[in-house]
């Protein structure tokens, strides 16, 4: 089998980690990876340390789904005991940088009062020295800013830290991604590797190219153990499906969540990647549905439904360019979403808004992305305005209708869309649960459920409609399919407040004549 033309089999998955945690773009990029792991993925750790039955029978209790618990079942406890014990020893250069920005910030919140800040720089915790800026806003607000480039060459951005597992879609729910770190099993490959690592492109491209079992142990650098795992996880045939490609006119199907595939014979393009590798389920495509090369991915924010490094490190030798939103150079909660994917290893092209990236027989157009941000001052999020086959669509993710009057420029800008879609998860989770960690000052139970992660309503998703003038709207699923819960971990009834805002949303485009739908599983459009 050695040399043996391969394929890699379909239902094959990755789960990247840092120091045992699911990856997300807070966990990866540098400052924000030093805020998570000192203030939340610890104390998790120790929180579960305490009283591992109680985390365990909260992570099974559907009233308390998607809470930041450890579903690590306590005969396991002693490898917890042993992760915790490896962070504290060996990212100790990250805990003390994370501890050195809370002191900064109460620095700051003691000191700068308008005056000259330049005698605190010498009074700064000595781990930030080089690494930030201190600087007023016009209101005097002091505030330190990142020299984020910086920090990826300093101590605290570690590789060693990254490592995938690989195993079978089992369809069964994986444990949230936010609270369970992975530990080793049986039935897992594990390769302490970084993600930027050549050897994945190539195991991932052989879905589409095959290649062979000595090929691939010598890229990865197996040992015999890894190699006759991953030998199981290869086959004489590829599983890729007939239709991926079109020969005529334009096609876009819906993959899931807020992935889209548009498509014409000349150029793909795939905004927000998040895609099953179950093709054995029948409803849904996955990624066998893929076009063999993707000439952009889209990405419209950085949440960790938006940016899921499962899907797009098994895309990286098949892409031309990864498009993303510029961040604003420095903000804590803003990390750079193109510093963080290149130091992966992903060609990236970071846009503006109104920017535009062309691709054959078509352009993608960056636009303004309302809220969903929790009101932080987060400017690494774009919608897009995409032109192919002589259709013009508009994608809006999570932007909201919160100022209608916006989407009136973008219509002046560049014309009527034919098909908008939207996002309508219009009670999102509050302030703390994604940003807890990267807040240095407390904030009150109240003010944290008043600034949600949230979309439009059905009256903002109507104002976007008609404003843009789109004949078409589509709002997809909110983490409803089964096999993004690991990642969305939300429960969903038909009298939940969100299913009752699009229910609304459906029946306002119904009056008016316009085609509307919530997405689910899979669709596709032909023109």
């Amino acid at each position: 089998m050695a040399d043996e033309q391969l394929f890699l089999r379909p239902k094959v998955i990755i789960e990247p980690l840092v120091d045992r945690f699911y990856v997300w773009p807070h966990t990866l990029a540098p400052i924000q990876a030093a805020m998570n792991l000192a203030f939340l993925q610890v104390p998790l750790l120790e929180s579960y340390l305490q009283s591992p039955k109680v985390h365990v029978a909260a992570s099974h209790n559907p009233e308390l789904r998607g809470g930041y618990f450890i579903n690590i079942p306590e005969e396991r406890a002693d490898e917890v005991r042993d992760l915790l014990a490896t962070i504290k020893r060996e990212r100790a250069e990250m805990l003390r940088f994370a501890e050195a920005i809370a002191e900064g910030q109460e620095l700051l919140r003691a000191n700068a009062s308008g005056f000259d800040l330049t005698p605190l720089y010498s009074k700064l915790p000595q781990e930030l020295g080089g690494l930030v800026e201190l600087a007023y806003d016009t209101d005097n607000q002091a505030q330190m800013r990142f020299l984020e480039p910086l920090a990826y060459h300093s101590g605290i951005y570690q590789e060693e830290r990254q490592s995938v597992q690989l195993s079978f879609e089992t369809g069964i729910e994986r444990p949230f991604i936010l609270s369970t770190p992975r530990l080793p099993s049986p039935d897992v490959l594990e390769l302490a590797i970084p993600f930027r690592h050549a050897g994945l492109e190539e195991l991932f491209t052989s879905r589409i190219r095959p290649t062979t079992l000595s090929h691939l142990r010598e890229s990865l650098g197996l040992d015999d153990a890894q190699a006759a795992r991953l030998s199981g996880m290869l086959s004489e045939q590829p599983s890729l499906a007939e239709d991926r490609h079109i020969d005529a006119g334009g096609r876009i199907r819906y993959f899931g969540h807020a992935c889209l595939v548009l498509q014409t014979p000349e150029a793909a393009i795939v905004t927000d990647p998040f895609i099953s590798a179950d093709n054995t389920a029948g409803d849904r495509y996955t990624l066998d549905d893929l076009p063999d090369f993707i000439d952009l991915v889209v990405i419209t924010h950085g949440h960790q439904d938006h940016i899921v490094l499962e899907t797009l490190l098994q895309l990286r030798g098949r892409v031309g360019s990864v498009v993303v939103p510029r961040a604003s150079r420095g903000n804590l909660a803003d990390p750079s979403i193109a510093l963080m994917l290149r130091h992966q290893g992903f060609p990236v092209i970071e846009v503006d808004d109104f920017d535009e990236v062309e691709f054959p027989g078509g352009k993608v157009t960056a636009t303004p992305f309302l809220g969903e941000h929790c009101d932080l001052d987060i400017r690494g999020k774009s919608t897009y305005w995409a032109e192919l086959a002589g259709k013009k669509i508009f994608i809006g993710a999570d932007s909201s209708g919160i100022d209608p009057l916006l989407y009136r420029y973008v219509k002046r800008h560049l014309g009527t869309a034919d098909i908008a879609f939207l996002g309508m998860e219009c009670d999102g989770a509050p302030l703390t649960w994604l940003y807890q960690a990267l807040l240095t000052k407390p904030v009150t139970k109240k003010m944290s459920n008043s600034r949600k992660l949230s979309g439009s309503n059905a009256a903002q998703a109507a104002d976007i409609m008609v404003e843009l003038g789109a004949k078409e709207a589509y709002v997809y699923a909110m983490g409803e399919e089964p096999w993004l819960g690991h990642v969305m971990a939300t429960t969903y009834t038909e009298d939940t407040y969100q299913i009752k805002q699009i229910d609304e949303f459906m029946t306002w485009c119904k009056d008016r004549g316009v085609k509307a739908g919530h997405l689910y599983g899979q669709q596709e459009w032909r023109w």
